[in-house]
C-alpha cells in the first residue's frame, strides 16, 4: 500500500508523469544502456528499441501501477504484474537487475521533469517503484521455484530434430533435449524465450509459445517471419528461419505464460485467434485431444485465407480427435475453404454469425486491437469479463488492460 505522506504526491505528478512518459523511457534506455551495455545482449529485444516500442514498456508499466495505487488502490493491476513477472522469469531476470533499473529510471524522471522533483516528489515515486519491484521479485522468485530453476539454470540447450514448413511465412521447430537435467513439461498455453546469437556476436531473445502438448522430452514451437514492410525485417525470426535446421542446437528457457488451460472446470471452450495468434491454441487443443477430454470445444480463427491459416492440419487432426469440437474460420480475403471446417465467412470475424454455448470459458489471442474487439463483443452479450482471458506478447503488454 502507498504511504499517506506519498499518495497526494503521486496523485499531484502523475499528470506531469504522464505527459512525459515517452521522453522519460527515452531518456532511460539511453542512459541505461550507456552505463550497462551488456543488458543488450540476451536481455533487451533491440528491434524493439529501434522501433521505440519497448522504450514505453517500462514507464509505462510504473505509470500504469502508479495509476492502480491512487485510484483502486484495493485492485492493483494483476494481470499485468503476472505477464511482467512470467516474462522477467523466462529471461532469468534476476533481483539485483531491479536496482540498476531503478536508479536509471529515477536519474531519468530528475532530467526530464528537472527542478520539478523535489525531494518529496522523488521519495514518492521511489516508494511507487520499490512496490512494484518488491511484488515481481516475490512473484518470480515463486516462479523459478514451480519449475525447480534459479535465474542462473533458467537456459537449456535443445537440438532441432524437425523444422515443418507450415506456410510461406511460418515455420515449426520441433526440439529435443540433450541433457540429463530433469525437464517438467510445460503447462497449455505458455512460451518459452528462444536466445539466439545473431552474426555481431550479441544474444537475442524472443518469445514464442508452445504449439503441442509435451511431457518434457521435445518442445514444439512456431515462428512467423516477421517483414519490415520498409522496415527492417525481423533480425531473429529471420535467422532462425533462413539459417537453423536440423541438428542445430538452440538455447531455449524453461517455460512460462500466466495464461494457461483450466480444463478442470467441465465447461465448454472457445478459443477465439487472428494470425500467428493461432499458436497458444493448438498447443492447447494439443493437450485436450492428448488427454482425451470430452469437452464442448469452439475454436474460432480469423486470417488472411486458407494459405495463410498455420498449424492447420495439426488444429484438425485434434479436433477430429476431440469428441465435442467444432471449428469456424474466417477469411479476410473470400470465404474459400477446402478444410473440414463447420463453418466459413468472409471478412472480420463477427462472433453474432456463429452459435456460441451457454457458460464457457474464452481464450483471445491475437493483436491487441483484435482481443478488445472480440473481448467487448463477448460482454455486450453479457459473457461475465472474469470468463475471458487473453495472453500479450511484444512491449505493449502493459496497455491491453488501460486502453
Amino acid at each position: 500500500m502507498l504511504s499517506d505522506k506519498s499518495r497526494p504526491v503521486i496523485q499531484a505528478t502523475l499528470p506531469a508523469v504522464g505527459a512525459h512518459i515517452k521522453d522519460i523511457a527515452e531518456c532511460f534506455y539511453q542512459h541505461l544502456f550507456t552505463t550497462h551495455p551488456e543488458l543488450l545482449d540476451g536481455i533487451f529485444n533491440r528491434g524493439n528499441q529501434a522501433q521505440g516500442t519497448q522504450q514505453l514498456a517500462l514507464a509505462g508499466s510504473v505509470a500504469a501501477f502508479a495509476t492502480a495505487l491512487v485510484k483502486t488502490p484495493g485492485n492493483l493491476p494483476e494481470n499485468l504484474l503476472a505477464r511482467i513477472a512470467h516474462k522477467h522469469a523466462s529471461l532469468a531476470i534476476q533481483p539485483e537487475q531491479y536496482e540498476i533499473v531503478h536508479d536509471n529510471l529515477m536519474w531519468a524522471i530528475v532530467e526530464v521533469l528537472g527542478d520539478a522533483v523535489t525531494p518529496d516528489v522523488a521519495a514518492a515515486w521511489d516508494e511507487v517503484y520499490w512496490l512494484m519491484a518488491y511484488t515481481l521479485i516475490h512473484v518470480e522468485r515463486g516462479l523459478y521455484s514451480a519449475r525447480g530453476v534459479r535465474p542462473q539454470t533458467v537456459w537449456r540447450k535443445w537440438e532441432v530434430e524437425k523444422k515443418i514448413q507450415e506456410t510461406d511465412d511460418v515455420v515449426t521447430f520441433v526440439l529435443k533435449r540433450i541433457d540429463h537435467r530433469i525437464v517438467k513439461p510445460s503447462l497449455p498455453g505458455q512460451y518459452i524465450t528462444v536466445q539466439v546469437q545473431m552474426p555481431d556476436g550479441t544474444r537475442q531473445p524472443r518469445q514464442y509459445s508452445l504449439s503441442r502438448a509435451d511431457q518434457g522430452e521435445q518442445r514444439q514451437f512456431t515462428v512467423k517471419r516477421v517483414y519490415g514492410g520498409g522496415k527492417p525485417d525481423g533480425e531473429v525470426s529471420t535467422l532462425l528461419h533462413t539459417t537453423v535446421n536440423v541438428g542445430d542446437v538452440l538455447t531455449i528457457s524453461v517455460p512460462y505464460g500466466s495464461v494457461v488451460l483450466d480444463d478442470y472446470s467441465g465447461r465448454p471452450m472457445v478459443f477465439a485467434s487472428a494470425g500467428i495468434g493461432i499458436t497458444p491454441m493448438a498447443g492447447m487443443l494439443s493437450h485436450l485431444a492428448t488427454a482425451g477430454s470430452q469437452l464442448q470445444i469452439m475454436l474460432l480463427h480469423v486470417d488472411h485465407n486458407e494459405n495463410s491459416f498455420a498449424l492447420h492440419g495439426q488444429i484438425l487432426d485434434d479436433i477430429a480427435r476431440l469428441g465435442n469440437a467444432s471449428i469456424y474460420v474466417w477469411y479476410e480475403r473470400g470465404a474459400n475453404s477446402r478444410l473440414r471446417v463447420q463453418g466459413v465467412f468472409s471478412g472480420r470475424m463477427d462472433i453474432s454469425q456463429v452459435s456460441l454455448p451457454d457458460n464457457a470459458s474464452y481464450h483471445l489471442y491475437g493483436p491487441i486491437p483484435f482481443m478488445q474487439k472480440v473481448r467487448s463483443a463477448l460482454i455486450e452479450r453479457g459473457v461475465p469479463p472474469r470468463d475471458i482471458q487473453y495472453e500479450v506478447f511484444g512491449p505493449d503488454l502493459w496497455q491491453a488492460d488501460y486502453e
